[in-house]
């Protein structure tokens, strides 16, 4: 049931349904939209607020084996190229079979190599940002959530009780509830 309410309420979002438009003709391997681009609209329509209100940037990534920094760039510029402003400015391309190469140097935290795109929803900070999409060719929308989506549909902030805390959670918490008031936070 959460599914389809997820289903329809990004449906009715004008912006993501571009990029979801956008990223399926730009066919990367293994891509989802993660993160705020899902959550904060499904806030956004619990809160009676515009669909786009919140979305600072549109996180596009995808799965290549090819972990070269070279090749993650080839697929960042053919975006950049791709989408239509101002999801030209928006969206961000990431490769997740890269991310063990870099997080722990930014964010101070050791990151197991990924095996694919989905799998990295398991590790971010919140169950609520656990979540990614997918258009696929015959217009139906995949749905990755490994929590469920409860924590979005019920707009709680929880830590992914599967990782240690975020170093920053305070800083995320605080960020989120500047903009959405009404959602819950459970510290640790």
């Amino acid at each position: 049931m959460l599914n389809a309410r997820l289903e329809e309420i990004v449906r009715a979002a004008p912006t993501l349904m571009t990029a979801l438009h956008h990223a399926r003709d730009l066919d990367l391997p293994d891509w989802l939209y993660v993160s705020g681009a899902v959550y904060q609209r499904v806030w956004n329509h619990l809160t009676g607020r515009e669909a786009d209100y919140g979305v600072r940037d549109y996180d596009l990534v995808y799965f290549d084996p090819d972990t070269s920094y070279e090749a993650e760039d080839v697929f960042i510029k053919q975006a950049a190229g791709h989408f239509p402003p101002p999801l030209n400015e928006l969206v961000e391309v990431r490769n997740q079979a890269r991310v063990h190469l870099w997080f722990e140097d930014h964010f101070g935290e050791p990151y197991a190599p990924l095996s694919n795109s989905a799998e990295a929803l398991s590790r971010f900070v919140a169950p609520a940002f656990s979540v990614g999409i997918r258009l696929e060719k015959d217009d139906r929308l995949t749905i990755e959530a490994p929590f469920g989506l409860d924590d979005v549909f019920a707009m709680t902030l929880r830590p992914n009780p599967n990782r240690p805390l975020a170093k920053g959670w305070p800083k995320t918490t605080a960020s989120a509830k500047a903009r959405w008031p009404e959602i819950k936070i459970l510290e640790p």
